[in-house]
């Protein structure tokens, strides 16, 4: 009898000590499940499991709701302090293109991950909408302004201003979205991208935000089948580095005495080869630059306006 009453408490015991168990292991397993998909503390996602009985969605839509709010509050709050600090952002992928410009108060935060992601989601957002455009001829491009930028939806109903409270939120200063500049090619135009300072050997950049503080986005025509991604960037480093006006035509540009003053491409110094001009490398790798744009993180604008103007002069010279 005593054996009989030792054995059930001891089964009675381990059942109790079992279900804890599992049930800690699901509480533990929701929690670190919410804090690799949100990214948030800890004790946010712990106090959002116990708010909502440890369901997972609904803790996450719970803390994006928290996050959003105090992002705003803060966005408010912080709406007329400066961002004179920032990154540019390159994306191409095969014929579409983008680039855009965001703004930080410090360097500090311009270097942070969290920053840089939220430029790669800003230009994959505008890659998105890019490639849903049916345009006739063989090269559409346009500009974004702030505002517009703003509005563009992403998932779940909101939109790139309320994915910026979110950041303004987690980094603790003001950021904003800038401007931004779409590409989309056709036929036989190439498409390629360049951030400065770019990170050391990269084979390519295909699908891939590059980050810095200078950007070009580069269209051209090649009659090379497979034409050099070197040879591409060398020419993107160029009008990064040198700030051409325009691409420039011959029988109608001519160079100027200063070769220090050339505003126009294929008249510069190609930056590799000071001996040669860049005309003369084109041609040497049956290149022709049919379109670029460049960016310089923090120059002043008068709005994508001005960039459009730039671009047909650009387009009829």
């Amino acid at each position: 009898m005593l054996l009989q009453k030792f054995c059930t408490r001891a089964l009675h015991t381990t059942r109790m000590v079992y279900a804890s168990g599992t049930g800690a292991g699901l509480e533990k397993s929701a929690l670190a499940a919410l804090r690799k998909k949100t990214g948030y503390t800890f004790a946010n996602c712990k106090k959002a499991l116990e708010l909502h009985n440890n369901n997972v969605n609904e803790a996450e839509k719970w803390l994006h709701a928290q996050a959003q709010s105090l992002g705003w509050t803060k966005a408010t709050k912080m709406a007329d302090r400066a961002t004179a600090q920032g990154l540019v952002g390159v994306l191409v992928r095969g014929n579409l293109g983008a680039m855009v410009e965001l703004n930080c108060e410090t360097d500090f935060v311009a270097r942070n991950d969290v920053f840089k992601r939220f430029v790669d989601h800003v230009a994959r957002i505008c890659l998105q909408y890019t490639e849903e455009i049916e345009f006739d001829g063989d090269l559409w491009k346009l500009g974004y302004e702030s505002e517009a930028l703003k509005n563009l939806p992403t998932d779940e109903g909101r939109n790139l201003g309320d994915h910026l409270a979110l950041l303004i939120g987690a980094v603790g200063e003001n950021a904003t979205i800038k401007r931004a500049i779409c590409f989309k090619a056709k036929h036989d135009i190439n498409l390629c991208g360049y951030a400065h300072p770019a990170p050391a050997n990269v084979g390519t950049t295909e699908d891939t935000t590059q980050v810095g503080k200078y950007g070009t986005i580069l269209a051209f025509r090649s009659d090379i089948k497979y034409p050099d991604y070197e040879f591409q960037k060398s020419i993107c480093q160029q009008i990064v580095g040198l700030k051409p006006k325009k691409i420039g035509e011959y029988g109608k540009d001519k160079p100027v005495e200063n070769k220090d003053d050339e505003t126009c491409l294929i008249h510069q110094e190609y930056l590799l080869d000071a001996d040669r001009t860049v005309g003369e490398i084109l041609k040497e790798n049956q290149t022709t630059v049919v379109d670029y744009h460049r960016y310089e993180c923090g120059e002043p604008t008068r709005g994508n306006l001005d960039e459009i103007i730039r671009s047909r002069e650009q387009s009829s010279n």
